[in-house]
């Protein structure tokens, strides 16, 4: 069966990541929407906010005092979901109710001293700023004896839950392994015993030989929508070198991820020309110690517009009760951010306000 035929018709798609199918129905694209429409938050259009908390030199919702920074600033959050000192905790009844403690550590770190400043329209020197920090925060909070796991990600707009628009991600570390990344370290695992080799550097090489999906790449990085994608842009950053964690980059990896970054975002930006909203994450090897060779350094971007800058996905009906369902393929979703272009549409703006 061709990859035309496929789009034609409802089918499931495999994803060997998390060893789950994703149905996918090209012939519903057309269908009415007479859902929900969202109001999307308007970007900022000042770069100092005296009423927000991470602008530098403003006080927080907790009452510390944020630093006049000049460039990436990290501190510990006001309001963690995990605390870094807490009793032993176990609770298990007939292995039904079961309950443990869960150490972590929890910090904030703002992109920019510029409440305005996104990453898909930073410099590429303000851009290795940000992966010189995510270096230096995966490196040190993996150091500490009861880290095993460092999650960094970003939620970009309030219908991903970021609370302030002000650039910035979150980091956080815990004692345990976090369900996803549990999944994508079993199937490393199977693969590379079944296979002798790398899941994602296989997927990365078919990607690119086929380039039905590849969005944009770089001599470090691609861009792909996996073949498995659920929501209805979702993207995988991909290392082209085999590589576990981002504290492997070579210095010029480090400005080619930035760089990659910045293009896929300004593809997203560019797609409904509004500030898009997602959330974005690195998946890294486990820090307890282990070498991990299995493991390939990935990132996700799962954005939930769908058909216009209003009209949102919701997670629902059948994709909680059976599996995860797509109208728009893969494929299309690709062409679109392949079109969408890398020149940033306020850029284009201010070209032909000029002319």
């Amino acid at each position: 069966m061709s990859f035309d035929e496929l789009n034609r018709v409802p089918h499931r798609r495999f994803n060997p990541l998390l060893r789950e199918w994703v149905l996918v129905s090209p012939h519903r694209t057309q269908r009415p929407w007479l859902g929900r429409v969202e109001t999307l938050q308007t970007p900022p259009a000042v770069t100092f906010d005296p009423n927000c908390y991470l602008c530098p030199g403003n006080r927080r919702a907790g009452g510390a005092q944020t630093p006049r920074y000049s460039q990436t600033y990290v501190f510990d959050n006001d309001y963690p979901a995990m605390l870094p000192d807490i009793a032993p905790l176990h609770f298990d009844t007939a292995g039904l109710l079961v309950g443990h403690g869960e150490q972590g550590i929890c910090r904030v770190m703002c992109f920019s001293p510029r409440h305005d400043l996104t990453v898909p329209r930073m410099s590429p020197q303000e851009l290795r700023g940000i992966v010189n920090g995510w270096v230096e925060q995966y490196s040190a909070l993996g150091q500490i004896p009861w880290i095993g796991h460092v999650q960094i990600f970003e939620n970009r707009g309030e219908m991903m839950g970021a609370s302030n628009p002000h650039p910035h991600c979150q980091i956080w570390a815990n004692g345990s392994q976090p369900n996803i990344p549990t999944r994508e370290l079993a199937s490393f695992r199977e693969y590379r015993a079944e296979k002798h080799s790398c899941l994602l550097c296989d997927y990365l090489k078919l990607e690119l030989e086929l380039n039905e999906r590849v969005v944009c790449q770089n001599d470090a990085f691609a861009v792909v929508v996996p073949f498995w994608a659920v929501w209805p842009f979702e993207s995988l950053v991909l290392s082209k070198r085999h590589l576990a964690s981002i504290d492997q980059l070579s210095g010029a990896e480090r400005d080619l991820l930035g760089d990659i970054l910045r293009r896929i975002t300004v593809r997203y930006d560019n797609l409904f020309e509004t500030a898009f909203p997602y959330s974005m994450g690195f998946h890294q090897k486990p820090t307890d110690g282990a070498a991990y060779e299995e493991w390939h350094l990935h990132a996700h971007y799962f954005p939930p517009l769908l058909r216009s800058a209003t009209i949102q996905k919701f997670m629902v009906g059948y994709e909680l009760l059976g599996s995860p369902q797509r109208d728009l393929t893969p494929e299309r979703a690709a062409a679109h951010l392949v079109e969408a272009g890398e020149t940033h549409y306020l850029d284009r703006a201010a070209d032909m306000g000029n002319h």
